[in-house]
């Protein structure tokens, strides 16, 4: 277990790369021994430093949710992070790429809540009763730990992401929401256009079977912290594509079928 003043370190660089918009080498590498639990203390501690800083918390994003990431990961269970205020869009404009250092970008679907979700014990059917509606959602994800070692090109590992937000950004909410019975959300699909261009395609039940199982997960897994889902929180269910790279100038549109559309330009 890392020291807490060494996690307390590390969340000040996180906070300082995400400012400066300048990656991380592998904490992994800097500290071969760190654990999962060391990863989330210190994105515990990066969260104490932008809520000491004016910030707030809006929701949270589940990650890894599909077996082959967290195949690739060497893990058996998602991620997660918070999603604080400045880092929500809106749809259909242009955001700075400046506020981001790699960015890439996932096709989501975001689960609003009205009514609070506390473990244990959550199940699928709590997360839809206890949901308001179901929107379509781009989540951008970002790098401040390096995503591949600046010279080995080694591959960072969940330690990494998990410290670093479980590498969430930013989230662009749109489309047509719904309620969570309007539709079978595990059959919601979406086609992601990058300039134009189909870059990837995917159906909502990569997540973990079905998107609710994930803000289930999740409601269960914060129990041990004394921390749960709130009314009004926004909670980002996990991506159903491959993330697609971006540079500036990139038009993303992402075609929902019957729920819509959620675009933006990379600028």
């Amino acid at each position: 277990m890392l020291s807490p003043d060494t996690i307390a370190g590390l969340a000040a660089e996180l906070q300082q790369a995400r400012r400066t918009r300048t990656a991380l080498r592998h904490f992994s590498a800097r500290f071969p021994g760190m654990t999962v639990a060391d990863g989330y203390a210190v994105q515990r501690a990066w969260v104490a430093l932008e809520l000491a800083d004016g910030r707030s918390i809006r929701g949270r994003k589940i990650g890894l949710t599909s077996r082959a990431m967290q195949l690739s990961s060497q893990i058996s269970e998602p991620d997660y992070a918070p999603l604080m205020d400045d880092m929500f869009f809106e749809p259909g404009g242009d955001i700075a790429i400046n506020r981001f250092i790699a960015p890439r970008v996932e096709v989501e679907l975001a689960f609003i809540l009205g009514r609070r979700l506390q473990g244990p014990g959550v199940t699928l059917f709590d997360v839809l009763a206890a949901t308001d509606y179901v929107s379509p959602a781009i989540e951008i994800i970002d790098a401040r730990i390096e995503q591949f070692d600046r010279d080995s090109r080694a591959p960072r590992k969940v330690t990494d992401t998990i410290s670093d937000f479980a590498a969430n950004a930013g989230i662009v909410l749109g489309g047509r929401p719904v309620r969570p019975d309007a539709v079978d959300l595990r059959w919601v699909g979406a086609m992601l256009f990058k300039n134009g261009v189909v870059e990837e395609t995917g159906l909502a039940a990569g997540v973990l079977n079905h998107p609710a199982n994930g803000v289930a997960w999740l409601a269960n897994k914060l129990k041990p912290h004394d921390e749960c889902l709130e009314p009004g929180q926004v909670v980002l269910a996990g991506s159903f594509t491959r993330p697609a790279t971006a540079q500036a100038g990139d038009s993303f549109h992402v075609d929902y079928g019957p729920l819509g559309v959620v675009a933006f330009r990379f600028v």
